[in-house]
């Protein structure tokens, strides 16, 4: 490193001096050796690293696919397709048989006895296997759920490809059960039943039936949480759901009815404008869930729903409506009520908000003793869902009227 002369005063007479004295030199030298040969190390680490990670990584790619094929291979070796030839045994009186050509042995008929004996095993052979079998079904599904849950999100799109699809679509037929159920249960289940859905998302992204629930669980994250930033952020995820799936199967009533619900989940967030814009599409949605549907009652709650709140529009949204369409939305309440009666219809007790509904309607109809009826009709349900906690309290108010 050469000496910089560095001026000590100014002026024509400055006398310069060096910027670093030799030991000062060489003790930088040795700091940035020492620095180079520290970057070195850490780049071979990190190389290292990397390496093992690649390597972790496939050995539990090959453990799951490996679990997955044995899981299918081990019903495929129990069936006997073919009938099966005869090999006498000395050491037993059972009679033993082993895969055949497709043609029965000569001997095969009956026994000296009488007794059939072709194709035939033992009691006790019969048993021990039946009993083998079933531990090694029990082993093999349990063994295979658990390393699908915990190794499927390091999966990549191709290897997901190379997993039977048998095994996929045995899978996703629990999956769904499974996600069914913690939907019907408290907030703590919707949260596992979304998080269980999310976590499979890679391997079922293409299934109708996994996209619609997963959506759906959106909405119930939307439900159960109170920042309202998360509730538009879970709405909005659902909805862009739920668009990718209408492209490809516009014929599901279950995509069109959640798309109408996380749209209006949605519109909760937005102007009197948007949200008059997005109570028509609502309304498309639920006219085609119904089309595709016609015995869904959760879709006739929903257009009841929908008829109710127009009936009930205020002066500004009607102006507003007015403004923006040629044609603005209509419903009266006895739309609604015929709607709401529809479900009742279709399931009787479908929702405690549902009968309440109906109370409301009929008083605002005039009609007080059907209004009392279904209120009494209310109350003998259970509180499940968020919404008919509130319905609880608008049945309270009621009573106090």
């Amino acid at each position: 490193v050469p000496q910089v002369p560095v001026p000590v005063e100014g002026g024509d007479g400055a006398v310069y001096t060096p910027l670093l004295t030799h030991a000062g030199q060489v003790d930088v030298l040795e700091r940035l050796d020492f620095v180079l040969r520290n970057i070195s190390e850490l780049r071979k680490e990190v190389e290292e690293l990397r390496s093992s990670l690649q390597s972790l990584a496939a050995e539990i790619v090959g453990e799951v696919r490996s679990h997955l094929e044995e899981a299918q291979r081990a019903p495929r070796r129990r069936r006997f397709p073919f009938p099966r030839e005869r090999s006498d045994s000395t050491g037993s009186s059972s009679i033993y048989f082993t895969a055949g050509s497709g043609t029965a042995a000569a001997d095969d008929g009956e026994s000296e006895g009488g007794y059939t004996t072709a194709n035939a095993e033992s009691d006790y052979d019969r048993e021990s296997e039946r009993e083998s079998e079933e531990g090694e079904d029990e082993v093999s599904c349990e063994t295979v759920r658990t390393v699908r849950r915990d190794s499927l999100d390091l999966l990549d799109e191709d290897d997901t490809r190379l997993i039977p699809a048998s095994s996929l679509e045995e899978g996703l037929g629990q999956l769904l059960q499974q996600a069914d159920r913690l939907h019907d249960g408290d907030e703590q289940e919707r949260r596992e039943g979304f998080q269980l859905l999310l976590n499979n998302k890679l391997a079922y992204a293409d299934q109708k039936d996994f996209l619609w629930r997963l959506a759906r669980a959106h909405s119930d994250m939307c439900e159960i949480t109170g920042d309202p930033d998360e509730r538009r952020s879970y709405a909005a995820d659902g909805k862009e759901e739920l668009e990718i799936a209408l492209k490809k199967w516009d014929q599901s009533a279950e995509c069109h009815q959640w798309y109408a619900v996380l749209c209006g989940q949605l519109s909760e967030h937005e102007s009197i404008q948007k949200r008059i814009q997005t109570g028509y599409v609502f309304k498309e949605h639920i006219d085609k869930a119904i089309e595709l549907k016609p015995e869904d009652p959760k879709s006739y709650y929903l257009l009841g729903r929908w008829c109710y709140q127009v009936s009930h529009l205020g002066w500004l949204e009607k102006k507003t409506a007015s403004a923006l369409f040629e044609a603005p939305p209509t419903a009266t309440v006895q739309d609604a009520l015929q709607n709401f009666l529809r479900v009742e219809e279709l399931s009787p007790g479908f929702s405690k908000a549902g009968r309440v509904y109906i109370a409301k309607c009929y008083r605002d109809l005039g009609n007080n003793s059907a209004a009392v009826l279904w209120m009494n009709l209310a109350s003998e349900l259970p509180v499940n869902t968020k919404e008919d906690a509130e319905s609880e309290r608008e049945l309270e108010e009621m009573r106090l009227v």
